[in-house]
C-alpha cells in the first residue's frame, strides 16, 4: 500500500468510524437540530461541537498513543476491546432499527443570548458522559494503533466527520427535520450504522490478530 492510499485509508476509517458514533438519537443533536430550526446563533453552536469533538478526539488519540507506546501486550488489549465495543455497538444499532424512534425538538420560546446558547452547548456536549467513553477512550485507543505518521489522518477523518454532521444538522435544519422525524429514516440509518460499526470491527480485529 503506497503512503497516499494508507492515508485516504485511515482518513475514511476514521470518518466512518466518528460518523457511526455521533449520528444517534440523543440530547446534543437534538439541540443542534433545534438551533438550526430557529436559526439563533447556528454558526456558534455548530463550530462550537465540532471543535470540541476535535479536541476531544486528539486528546484521545495523543493521550492514548503515549499511554500504548512501547507496551504492545497494551496495545493489542485496547485493540481487542476496541473491536469488542464496535461489535456490540453495531448490533446494537441494528437491534434499534427494529424499534420506531424519531427525533422531535421544540422551537417555541425566545431567543436566547449568544452566551446563553454556548452554555447550553458546553453542557449537552462535555456533560454526557458518552462523549468519554466514545470520543476519547474508543477513538483514541484505535487511533493510537495507527503508525505515527498516520495519526493526524485518523484524527482529521474522525473530525471532519463530527463537523460534517453539526454542519448538515445545524444548516440542514429545515430539510433535515421532516426527514428526522419518521421513524423509518432512523431504522435505515441505525442499519448503515451498524453495518459501519462491524466492519470497522473486523479490521480492528486483523489488525489485532496480525499483530500477535
Amino acid at each position: 500500500m503506497t503512503p497516499g492510499l494508507a492515508q485516504v485509508s485511515v482518513f475514511t476509517q476514521a470518518f466512518g468510524l466518528g460518523l457511526g458514533l455521533i449520528v444517534a438519537i440523543g440530547a446534543q443533536n437534538a439541540f443542534v437540530l433545534r438551533q438550526g430550526l430557529r436559526g439563533e446563533h447556528v454558526i456558534l453552536v455548530v463550530l462550537f461541537c465540532a471543535v470540541v469533538d476535535a479536541l476531544l478526539i486528539a486528546a484521545g488519540v495523543l493521550g492514548m498513543a503515549t499511554v500504548v507506546q512501547n507496551r504492545a501486550g497494551l496495545a493489542q488489549a485496547l485493540a481487542a476491546g476496541g473491536a469488542v465495543f464496535l461489535t456490540v455497538y453495531g448490533i446494537q444499532a441494528l437491534r434499534r432499527a427494529k424499534e420506531s424512534q424519531r427525533l422531535t425538538t421544540s422551537t417555541q420560546g425566545q431567543r436566547a443570548a449568544w452566551w446563553i446558547v454556548l452554555m447550553q452547548a458546553a453542557a449537552f456536549t462535555l456533560l454526557n458522559p458518552h462523549v468519554y467513553l466514545d470520543t476519547v477512550l474508543l477513538v483514541g485507543s484505535i487511533g493510537a494503533q495507527q503508525p505515527g505518521e498516520l495519526r493526524s489522518w485518523f484524527i482529521a477523518g474522525a473530525a471532519c466527520a463530527s463537523l460534517s454532521w453539526f454542519v448538515l444538522l445545524g444548516f440542514g435544519a429545515r430539510w433535515l427535520a421532516p426527514w428526522f422525524a419518521k421513524p423509518r429514516a432512523w431504522q435505515i440509518l441505525d442499519i448503515i450504522i451498524g453495518a459501519v460499526m462491524l466492519i470497522l470491527a473486523l479490521i480492528l480485529a486483523r489488525h489485532t490478530l496480525t499483530g500477535l
